[in-house]
């Protein structure tokens, strides 16, 4: 198997093996990271999830859409130090509308059914993350870029 298609399935089973995602965004003064569950698209372009219109990270992607997060296998153990995966994606937030609103909120919701309430509410709103480019690091050396529009993915 190609390396790169080896790591395209890597960073499926990262993404499907994973609830929870670190957010980073931009603030005024410094980067701010969040813990939000997400859900990917199949096609890997988007990463959504949801938040409360009144919290920090909604207000500084409303002044800066560029964001990323990171998702990783890690369970806290001296073999994560050989076995885990980690991925950082990067790329610009949107909120979307429409019928791409209701997809997506399929998707998220059918992977977190347990937020429908949270997620429906008319404080929050769901947000996509439309992925540039993924960073795939498997081994502390082994690094891979995986961008969505490849046909590799």
């Amino acid at each position: 198997m190609r390396p790169e298609l080896s790591a395209v399935k890597r960073l499926r089973e990262l993404l499907d093996g994973q609830a929870l995602a670190v957010l980073a965004t931009r603030g005024p003064e410094y980067p701010y990271q969040s813990l939000v569950a997400f859900a990917a698209t199949a096609d890997l372009r988007r990463l959504v999830f949801a938040t409360t219109r009144s919290t920090r990270k909604y207000a500084n992607l409303q002044a800066d859409a560029r964001a990323s997060m990171h998702i990783n296998d890690a369970h806290r153990g001296p073999a994560d130090f050989l076995d885990a995966a980690a991925v950082t994606a990067a790329g610009s937030v949107v909120e979307p509308t429409g019928e791409e609103l209701e997809r997506l909120r399929d998707r998220y919701l059918s992977r977190h059914p347990h937020l429908t309430e949270f997620a429906t509410s008319e404080d929050s709103a769901l947000l996509c993350l439309h992925v540039a480019a993924y960073h795939l690091v498997e081994r502390f050396q082994n690094v891979y870029e995986i961008r969505p529009g490849d046909s590799t993915c």
